[in-house]
């Protein structure tokens, strides 16, 4: 099992994937809402459109502009269960366990902290 540092660095070889980055809004965004509203979105985001065993319109359920998260989702793979099968092994078909939930939304609230630090070093 890849720790988180391994998934980022792994991320960062797609040219598809290292091509998100969040906005100077969206970053003002995070800011304004603080981090933890922010993983609270990211948690219903992947319960409501990640977890369930079949997604209607799977491939298409998360925008590809908008909400910091959904940024985040393109950036780590995390987007659907297409992506997540590819990236990480997850079978399509099956609900997502608690446990994968929070490993899913963990990367996503680690990359958007590497965005919020880029720029500020």
């Amino acid at each position: 099992m890849q720790t988180i540092d391994q998934a980022l660095e792994k991320l960062s070889r797609s040219r598809f994937r290292s091509s998100f980055h969040l906005s100077t809004q969206q970053k003002s965004y995070i800011a304004e809402k603080g981090m933890d509203v922010i993983a609270s979105h990211a948690k219903d985001f992947v319960k409501q459109r990640l977890a369930p065993a079949v997604i209607a319109n799977d491939g298409k359920q998360t925008p590809m502009k908008g909400h910091p998260v959904f940024i985040a989702q393109h950036a780590t793979a995390c987007c659907c269960r297409g992506c997540l099968k590819k990236w990480y092994k997850v079978p399509i078909g099956t609900v997502l366990t608690e446990v994968q939930q929070q490993k899913i939304v963990g990367l996503i609230m680690a990359w958007i902290e590497k965005e919020m630090q880029e720029g500020n070093e």
